[in-house]
């Protein structure tokens, strides 16, 4: 979702997303604050997996004035609104990835190094398709995450 510079963001996802956070919102009694939007512009052109402090981080070196209260709260929004979820990768730190509009990584999470893999398995979504078949249900995605060690 990079853009080079002087080139106009891709809207494709953006507005959607916009509006899916809104409704998310007002459902809960809350406002589309310029705090909120800037958080999500911010997400939305994150290619890999990002923590709430590194989001912090960004958005403050960016200039723009965020409380860490505000991105915590707004995180739990996206996952509430299925924009980003949550990735087990440590018991340490939580991480996120975008998952609205995109179709979210498998992962490989390499347990002593802390090293995330992405991966494609075609195969998985085959067996996810026939799974539900049989069930009489329709998928809505899947999520896998694998956990290694390298060995010695």
């Amino acid at each position: 979702m990079a853009t080079a510079p002087g080139q106009a963001p891709d809207m494709t996802i953006i507005e959607p997303l916009c509006a899916v956070f809104r409704r998310t919102l007002k459902a809960v009694g809350l406002k589309y604050t310029p705090e909120r939007a800037q958080i999500l512009d911010v997400i939305v052109r994150k290619e890999a997996l990002f923590e709430a402090d590194a989001l912090l981080h960004e958005l403050r070196g960016g200039g723009f004035r965020v409380s860490k209260a505000t991105v915590y709260r707004t995180i739990k929004l996206l996952l509430d609104a299925g924009i980003i979820r949550r990735v087990l990768v440590s018991g340490e730190q939580a991480h996120y990835q975008l998952v609205y509009g995109r179709r979210p990584d498998d992962l490989i999470v390499v347990v002593d190094t802390g090293e995330i893999i992405s991966i494609s398995a075609p195969e998985l979504v085959e067996l996810r398709e026939r799974l539900c078949r049989q069930h009489g249900l329709v998928p809505q995605g899947h999520s896998l995450q694998i956990f290694a060690t390298r060995t010695p």
